[in-house]
């Protein structure tokens, strides 16, 4: 059994997810999440530090677009999935690596780096953004 993994649909997830990160923490939640992060909102980010933190996000990306595609491939082989509906096994997917992987973590930030349950609702409720 090889897993096949559609590199084009990888290049578009990272395309899509730079750009809803994007709207999702600026226009939209940026100064929520600012405030609830502790930033102060009046001081503009040095354009350098913007740079490398885009290019981080980037390789983030593919990463976690790599990883969700191998997984999403993977779910294939499990008894019943063929039964599933693409959409079906692409969101059960979604929804197991978010309660398994980004859940966990972000519940330990509340309680390790005292992080509101705010910022909680606010990271999670999109799954795809690490």
């Amino acid at each position: 059994m090889e897993i096949q993994i559609n590199w084009l649909a990888i290049l578009v997830a990272v395309v899509a997810n730079f750009i809803l990160g994007f709207l999702w923490y600026t226009p939209l939640f940026g100064k929520v999440w600012g405030k609830e992060m502790g930033m102060d909102m009046t001081q503009k980010p040095d354009p350098k530090v913007m740079m490398k933190g885009m290019a981080f996000m980037v390789i983030g990306n593919f990463f976690l677009a790599y990883v969700l595609s191998h997984n999403i491939a993977a779910w294939s082989y499990v008894p019943g999935m063929d039964e599933m509906s693409k959409i079906s096994n692409v969101f059960s997917t979604a929804f197991f690596t978010w309660l398994g992987f980004y859940v966990p973590y972000h519940l330990g930030a509340i309680v390790w780096e005292s992080r509101s349950w705010k910022l909680f609702l606010l990271i999670p409720a999109m799954p795809w953004f690490p």
